[in-house]
């Protein structure tokens, strides 16, 4: 495989990870009804139907003649390849695909079903074409030439690939080598060490590497579906080195992978676990308050954690940092598209009766949402090119996923369901009612344009739940790679605006666009919260919290 071409999945991909959404899911039962829907309103709609089928019978005459404009998109890089658009049989074979697709779209777009009916439609059509695509036949052109390159050996390669993934990978395509990597030798190796462990969390402390450090800590709390070394994989995209290197003094949480011995966590679980780290990290630095930074599901861990505290009257968080997260969970996306009462009971019941919810199906079931990006891209690498899968630190931590407790799971969806965060009081957690505008820390809230899963709309709106001082900004990238942003990049851009109106589409118009990573701007308005500088401290830990395990600890071993 070409290095433009790995370079491409691995861009593809990694703009997708990150997405595993614990609250919904994608039932196999939902496609199908949907897919009856879409057929008995073709038996309903006769003649719509007949002239869309005339329609693409006119289209074809053209494709056949030569005579047909139809292209794929301008972003669409399955079809790069100079065969689609030279070679007259290839070219025919697109544009009939494309043809066809765009028929059935126009008719399911113009019938008489419901909205929410042909959307969830237009969804079961895009899952059938792009399974259908061209480029996923033994056809491929760029199949063909590597049978030819290879003498064969590319079918051979990819059918032991196909029989690899049957037997070890559910039938899925592998999105990574996960041989290629090992956690705390080439990911994960920023030096620190486990200064508190409890049942639900192991706290790392890293090991400052400048003369002196701010007085005021940050605390890093990831999601719960994913392990911490997303701030910690190579040197060059380590968030936990940047920190260090700003002269901050930086723990992380590492939270357990539990089992369904641990099917009762609940939020109140977590946040408990949350406040001992909290304690610990002041009695190691001395310092009466911390920061604390928290991604994703990890997000919403932290805000209800400052609900609390505020509800206390403590006032220990001096400013929190969100990274993609949601905490108004009206979400318009693809994500939430089949979500209704019995789909989320549905869930619920599930994760309940095994105890856990598994982050592979979790990872699974997004898979589907973008199969695109996350299915056919290595279907066609792995199998028809034959190819070994891609060797990427994000795509290997997105696929070394852990599981939630099914307490916790039900505590999500019925946040989602309920959307309590918006409501003062309307959520408890740990014994006190929440009320987001008693919260007066400061906060920097990060969201991603591109972003898929948790959509900067909704990111935004979010940003506004708080009674202190809030900033937004908004970076030029996906998911992951929002958050996954250093320095140098030539490509990294962002947005920031000092006001927050109630409109987050004039926060846009009215936002100052800045080259480069929001790293630096984040860096910038982190210091202004963290205290004067004082000398280093020469050892991690305290005589009551010693060092422990070197990092990256035990937990994120746990299988």
């Amino acid at each position: 495989m070409s290095s433009k071409s790995n370079d491409d999945l691995q861009k593809q991909a990694s703009e997708h990870t990150l997405g595993l959404n614990p609250v919904v899911g994608l039932r196999r039962k939902d496609l199908l009804s949907t897919a009856r829907t879409v057929l008995r309103q073709a038996l309903k709609q006769p003649w719509h139907s007949a002239k869309h089928v005339a329609h693409f019978g006119l289209e074809l005459k053209n494709v056949l003649l030569g005579k047909s404009a139809l292209q794929p998109d301008s972003d669409d890089r399955r079809f790069l390849d100079p065969a689609w658009s030279q070679n007259p049989l290839y070219r025919r074979y697109l544009q009939t695909y494309l043809a066809w697709r765009k028929e059935l779209h126009d008719w399911v777009g113009s019938s008489n079903l419901s909205a929410q009916d042909i959307s969830r439609g237009h969804f079961v059509i895009n899952l059938l074409t792009e399974a259908m695509s061209p480029t996923n036949s033994a056809a491929n052109p760029a199949a063909v030439k590597r049978f030819f390159e290879t003498g064969g050996k590319s079918v051979l390669d990819g059918l032991s690939h196909l029989a690899k993934d049957l037997v070890h990978n559910g039938g899925m395509p592998s999105q990574v080598n996960m041989d290629a990597f090992e956690v705390g030798k080439s990911l994960g190796t920023t030096e620190g060490a486990v200064v508190y462990r409890n049942d639900v969390l192991e706290l790392i402390q890293y090991k400052p590497i400048t003369e002196q450090v701010h007085e005021r800590p940050l605390l890093v709390v990831p999601p719960q579906i994913n392990k911490f070394y997303v701030f910690d994989l190579s040197p060059e995209k380590s968030l936990a080195r940047f920190c260090l290197r700003s002269q901050v003094q930086t723990f992380i949480v590492s939270w357990r992978n539990p089992t369904k011995a641990q099917r009762e966590w609940g939020l109140s679980t977590y946040i408990d676990a949350l406040k001992d780290a909290v304690e610990v990290v002041m009695a190691i630095t001395g310092s009466k308050d911390i920061n604390m930074l928290g991604a994703c599901s990890g997000g919403i861990t932290c805000t209800a954690l400052l609900g609390h505290y505020a509800a206390l009257g403590e006032q220990k968080v001096h400013a929190l940092t969100l990274l993609v997260s949601v905490l108004d969970t009206t979400l318009d996306s693809d994500v939430a598209l089949f979500v209704d009462e019995q789909t989320l009971e549905s869930a619920k019941r599930h994760s309940y009766q095994a105890g856990v919810l598994e982050g592979r199906d979790m990872a699974k079931v997004f898979a589907w949402m973008r199969p695109n990006d996350l299915i056919w891209n290595y279907w066609v690498n792995n199998y028809l090119l034959g190819n070994e899968p891609p060797v990427f630190d994000i795509l290997f931590w997105n696929n070394d996923t852990t599981r939630l407790p099914a307490a916790f799971h039900g505590d999500l969806i019925e946040m989602f369901k309920n959307n309590p965060l918006i409501r003062p009081n309307a959520l408890e957690v740990c014994g006190t009612p929440i009320d987001l505008k008693q919260v007066t820390s400061d906060v920097f809230c990060l969201a991603g344009t591109n972003d898929h899963i948790t959509p900067w709309l909704s990111c935004y709106k979010s940003a506004q739940l708080f009674g202190g001082k809030t900033e937004f900004v908004l970076s030029s990238s996906g998911h992951i790679q929002s958050i996954l942003n250093p320095p140098g990049n030539p490509k990294s851009r962002y947005m920031t605006n000092t006001d927050m109106p109630a409109d987050p589409k004039v926060w846009q118009e009215n936002g100052t666009k800045h080259t480069d990573s929001w790293w630096l701007h984040w860096q910038a308005w982190q210091a202004e919260r963290s205290g004067k500088l004082k000398k280093t401290p020469t050892q991690l830990g305290n005589k009551t919290w010693p060092a422990g395990e070197a990092s990256p600890g035990t937990y994120v071993h746990e299988r």
